[in-house]
Order: C-alpha cells, then structure tokens, then sequence
C-alpha cells in the first residue's frame, strides 16, 4: 500500500503543527486508500545542516541524526507537508529537514496543510518553490487555515468545517500524483 508521511513544520515547544497534523492523519486514516504515518520533526533532533557534501551529490551523511531521517524519508511514497508560517516563510526547522536530504524525496507527491495569520499562503507557495528542486511534485488543493478563525487564542486548533473537504480534496491529489510518479521511483532505485 502507499506510503504518506504526514510532516510536521515545526519543532518548538507550545507548536500548533501536531495538533494540525493529527487531525489531518484521522481524516486521511479514514479514507483506506493509503497508509499515512505521522512524520514529527522534533523526534528526529536535527541539527543545524553542516554536511560537507551536498545531499544532491552525496548520500554518505556525517551526521548521525541524518542517517534515521534518511531512511523515514526515504520509505514514503508521498508527504503531506504541515506548514505553519513565520515572517512570510517556512519554518527554519522544516527547511533544515527538507535541506538535510536530496534523493529521498525525488519523484513523490506533496500535498501542503498551510496555517497562519494569513493561513499561511506565502509559506506554503515557498515550499512548492523548495520541493520544486527536489523533484517532489505539489498538488493544487491547499487547505489553508486562520490563526484567528481556526484557533481558540491562537493556540488550541478548532478548524471550521468546511477544511475537511478541502483536506480530502487534497489526499485525493497527493495518492493520484503519488500513484502516478510510482514508476519514476521504482525507475530509480534500479
């Protein structure tokens, strides 16, 4: 069966990205058309990238904590990306993860669960910039949700309603494009 990590975007204590990615894994868990798995970053403790080879020309990591990432990433067929917004970007500890490998992601799916003042828009559309580079296609259907209307004080996430259809607007793409690009994976690892 298909493989969807579900990532999360940030590692810093008081984060709303768990809270978002376990509520987008009980609506994916129950569609039966994939296996997800929620993916958090701060269990893997990455430090800052100072690998001395690039990962799009190495795969021999120095450091230790790349190794079990490398291998998480690496069996996914296809991500859902949780992505809050900071200063109208990504997260430092998402873009530190994501700069820590290359061929991993390579010919797989992404869908992108965005939220912030602004729910988030300006960071989601610098992740498809970034996974752009990494040969990782970003589907269309973006769920995109409000600090303030999809929040209780910013911290305790109530999302509206209306964010599950588009949740599953978005799986629907992420397995159609994962399925898709199946022969691509399968076409590198020979």
């Amino acid at each position: 069966m298909t493989k969807i990590g579900i990532i999360t975007g940030s590692t810093r204590p008081g984060r709303n990205s768990l809270q978002v990615a376990e509520w987008v894994k009980g609506i994916a868990d129950q569609r039966g058309d994939a296996d997800y798995e929620l993916v958090d970053l701060a269990e893997y403790n990455l430090p800052m990238y100072a690998e001395p080879v690039s990962a799009a020309y190495s795969q021999d990591y120095q450091t230790p904590e790349a190794i079990p990432w490398a291998k998480k990433i690496a069996e996914l067929d296809g991500y859902v990306f949780i992505c809050p917004e900071y200063n109208h970007g990504v997260t430092s500890a998402l873009k530190n993860a994501i700069d820590y490998l290359y061929i991993e992601w390579n010919n797989k799916a992404a869908g992108i669960v965005s939220y912030g003042s602004a729910g988030g828009v300006r960071a989601a559309e610098s992740l498809r910039i970034i996974m752009a580079e990494l040969q990782v296609a970003t589907v269309r259907a973006h769920p995109a949700m409000s600090l303030f209307t999809d929040f209780v004080k910013m911290s305790e996430f109530k999302p509206a309603a209306v964010h599950e259809k588009s949740v599953n607007a978005m799986l629907d793409q992420v397995n159609a494009w994962t399925n898709a690009l199946e022969p691509l994976r399968k076409g590198s690892s020979e």
